[in-house]
């Protein structure tokens, strides 16, 4: 009776440590306000996984780098990718980041970066997964990961399939944002 009483015990701890996980509130410091034509998306940084990449992103958000950028490559039913300022698919920030590969599985709403060939290429372009991409694991960097409006990420105009994604007049970027650093702009 008395490993009945303490199986219970435990259980209700269990629920509820992870409802009070759920419904923690997101930390403002690592949270990204990515505000697209159909909404707005909310992405949940991941310092613990990429810190480097991080720092890198935040920065860049920090510099309005991003506003405007377009998302020049978008295959249905795998992903969106923007962040080269040129639209070519060429360009970046000039700083490339060393990979920080993780055990990290690429899920609907994976956010990671881009990168050419070399492991350590990645710079400012990234992209977020439209549905599992487990053939990606361990080989790009993930540094976040979409908690709020994947549906306007769907949104997101797809490109040409048979010229890998390329997009023609493609969406962009409104604006992001670190969610600390904004007061009282609107939600766009």
């Amino acid at each position: 009776m008395r490993t009945l009483k303490t199986a219970v015990l435990m259980f209700a701890v269990v629920v509820a440590l992870a409802s009070n996980v759920a419904g923690a509130a997101p930390d403002p410091e690592n949270t990204l306000y990515l505000d697209l034509k159909s909404g707005r998306v909310v992405i949940e940084l991941r310092p613990d996984l990429a810190p480097k990449h991080v720092a890198r992103i935040k920065e860049l958000v920090r510099k309005k780098f991003y506003d405007g950028v377009v998302f020049h490559r978008v295959i249905d039913g795998f992903m969106a990718q923007g962040g080269d300022p040129t639209g070519t698919g060429t360009g970046g920030s000039g700083v490339k980041l060393p990979a920080e590969f993780s055990n990290e599985h690429f899920a609907r709403g994976t956010v990671a970066m881009a990168r050419a060939a070399s492991p350590d290429s990645g710079d400012s372009q990234f992209f977020i997964c439209f549905a599992p991409a487990p053939f990606l694991d361990g080989k790009y960097t993930i540094w976040g990961r979409v908690i709020e409006g994947m549906e306007n990420v769907d949104k997101i105009k797809k490109g040409d399939q048979a010229a890998n994604g390329q997009v023609d007049q493609p969406d962009k970027i409104v604006r992001m944002r670190v969610a600390a650093d904004v007061k009282d702009e609107p939600n766009k």
